[in-house]
């Protein structure tokens, strides 16, 4: 068990929103990375301790997005779906924070060094997908400003176990603790 303050541990969930949930996942579905981060964040939630959902979203043009050059970029299937950086019903609570993020990091250019900061947090636990996306440079953005940082393996998953297998046996133990969701304890 790994025992977490609650007035200073944050849960961030990282891109569990209707255009990702849906990709095809692994190890695991998208659908299971809800639930399982649904019961998380009610425990956190009932210790009093900050839930932060962050998604990612860009303008209609997508002129807020990142322009670089790159050998392969990312376009789901059919192009973004009207509804893709909606939340997954179910998920959000009116006390959540909620980051809108438009990049890989939910870190840069958003406010939420800011509202963890602000509120005390010096440990974040982290989910979402994809592991070694979103939840990886949130996680390493997280260790270079100073948090503390767990990883709830059993709450993220990428698009190939392989990517799964290195970025939780080989990237998270430099950056954090690795768990899983029911060997975290909230204490009050």
């Amino acid at each position: 068990m790994i025992s977490l303050p609650a007035t200073r541990t944050a849960l961030v969930l990282i891109d569990l929103q209707k255009g990702i949930t849906g990709l095809p996942l692994a190890p695991t579905p998208g659908a299971l990375i809800v639930e399982r981060s649904k019961e998380l964040a009610m425990r956190f939630r009932a210790a009093g301790a900050p839930v932060i959902l962050v998604n990612v979203a860009f303008a209609p043009d997508f002129a807020d997005a990142v322009h670089a050059v790159v050998d392969r970029n990312f376009s789901p299937p059919g192009g973004f779906a009207p509804d893709w950086a909606e939340l997954v019903d179910g998920l959000a609570e009116p006390t959540d924070l909620r980051v809108t993020k438009r990049q890989w990091g939910a870190f840069y250019g958003t406010d939420h060094d800011l509202q963890l900061r602000r509120r005390g947090i010096t440990t974040i636990v982290l989910g979402g997908i994809a592991t070694n996306l979103g939840v990886e440079s949130t996680a390493r953005a997280a260790h270079e400003h100073g948090y503390n940082v767990v990883l709830a393996e059993d709450v993220m998953s990428t698009f190939t176990d392989q990517m799964q297998r290195f970025a939780c046996e080989e990237i998270f133990p430099r950056l954090g603790r690795v768990t899983t969701s029911e060997a975290i304890a909230l204490d009050a």
